[in-house]
């Protein structure tokens, strides 16, 4: 008991120890007047998957039902990269950082859940036409909507997986620069707490992937989006005894680049996936109106760092913290993109969950940090394209009379409300073990 009053005390209290800055306002600073120059190197390992449900609007049997749903398929994703990190002072309290990922692999896989098959899937079982303009309307070609023997949207093995594969060991991810600012710092002003801004650009470096690729275990496809993404950042945290809680704000704004993916850019791809193709590069469907829109991400963090040993040779500190992130909409590489092999309209969602780390420093200059993470993705839509635009400005979309007016993207086989995918059941894991060297 008098060991755990004393814990408690020095976490209340403040029992007085060297003050280090949590990990996520940790700042490289230079011209400090014991140490001329400071460098941080990190080398790490990271691996993350993502397995969701994806079911799909059903229109309801009887009048006065709401929307029902049926459960299709388990989808999961593998992520394994190796990532190297440098970041140096450039004056005191003041950083720049550079990062660039290997990303080995990329890999996905769709099965059916228990109970589907290729003779109850909705998927396998299509009798809609992909360029259908109304529910019994007729194909631009003049073809009637519904087809016979059935169409499939692709293909899912029974007893087995449907898979793509990107990355490689050739494959560099996006580059990453940084610029940090500690404006104050409780390393050197022991009554203010350690507060830092950030601004990070991620930079489309990456060769462009291509939905629409057929890609192999022994022809993997690329892995890039063409994006410039802006993230700005703001972090808080105060040793406290023992703890070192920590808060930290985060917003992504993404820009689309140039040679950014548009899914007209493989507008004859076989099956065929866009509703009407010949649309394509008309007034009000350029590359910009048919092509990625990136999410906008904002989240905040909050948790605390707790020195569990302190040696002269030896300190390990354990950092508990919660996440929660908003994804906005847009168009862009999704759970079901590498199946229908374009990119899709997807629905805003939030992400909740937390991550576990242990860091052991080695030595002054080496130490090593591993973590878990577990995040819960809210259910969202994933095939939700608006079906066109009122481009003559009659104050409505009439793609019958105009079919002009249909959005190339559009497909009435899954983003036609009752038809629709959605995912549930969410969830992301991430492990992270990496080396630090700090100079």
């Amino acid at each position: 008991m008098s060991r755990l009053r004393a814990v408690v005390a020095a976490l209340t209290l403040g029992v007085p120890f060297v003050a280090t800055a949590a990990d996520v306002t940790r700042v490289a600073s230079s011209f400090e007047d014991e140490d001329p120059f400071g460098m941080y190197i990190d080398a790490g390992f990271a691996h993350s998957q993502r397995r969701t449900k994806i079911v799909r609007e059903v229109l309801p049997k009887t009048a006065g039902e709401t929307r029902q749903y049926q459960d299709e398929l388990w989808y999961r994703s593998y992520d394994t990269r190796l990532n190297l990190d440098v970041a140096f002072g450039i004056a005191q309290d003041v950083e720049l950082s550079f990062g660039l990922p290997l990303v080995l692999l990329q890999d996905e896989s769709w099965s059916f859940v228990e109970g589907n098959g290729t003779s109850t899937s909705t998927i396998t079982n299509n009798f809609v036409r992909n360029n259908c303009l109304g529910p019994d309307g007729i194909t631009p070609t003049g073809q009637p909507c519904s087809v016979s023997p059935r169409e499939p949207l692709f293909n899912v093995p029974d007893n087995g997986y449907l898979e793509t594969f990107r990355g490689g060991l050739t494959r560099l991810g996006n580059a990453r620069f940084g610029f940090a600012w500690a404006i104050f710092n409780q390393l050197k002003d022991e009554t203010k707490p350690t507060w830092t801004v950030a601004l990070d650009y991620e930079a489309p470096t990456a060769k462009l992937l291509d939905p629409s690729f057929v890609t192999s275990k022994e022809q993997r496809g690329d892995v890039g989006d063409r994006v410039h993404k802006y993230t700005i950042s703001t972090a808080l945290s105060r040793q406290i005894g023992l703890a070192d809680p920590y808060f930290r704000m985060h917003y992504t704004i993404p820009v689309r680049g140039p040679g950014a993916w548009s899914n007209c850019d493989n507008r004859n791809v076989e099956p065929p996936n866009l509703g009407r193709p010949q649309n394509c590069g008309l007034d009000g469907w350029n590359r910009k109106e048919t092509g990625i829109q990136a999410p906008h991400i904002a989240g905040v963090i909050f948790g605390s760092e707790f020195q569990v040993l302190d040696q002269p040779t030896r300190k390990f500190k354990l950092d508990l913290r919660a996440i929660s992130n908003y994804v906005s909409k847009g168009r862009y590489y999704n759970e079901l993109s590498g199946a229908l092999r374009k990119l899709l309209a997807t629905g805003d969602y939030m992400q909740i969950g937390g991550q576990f780390a242990l860091t052991a420093q080695i030595s002054d200059f080496l130490s090593v940090r591993g973590s878990g993470m577990f995040l819960y993705n809210t259910d969202h839509v994933l095939t939700d394209e608006k079906i066109g635009k009122d481009l003559n400005r009659n104050g409505t979309v009439d793609i019958t009379e105009t079919p002009e007016e249909l959005n190339p993207n559009f497909d009435y086989r899954t983003d036609f409300v009752s038809r629709r995918f959605h995912a549930t059941e969410s969830k992301d894991f991430r492990l992270d073990v990496t080396a630090t060297l700090r100079f």
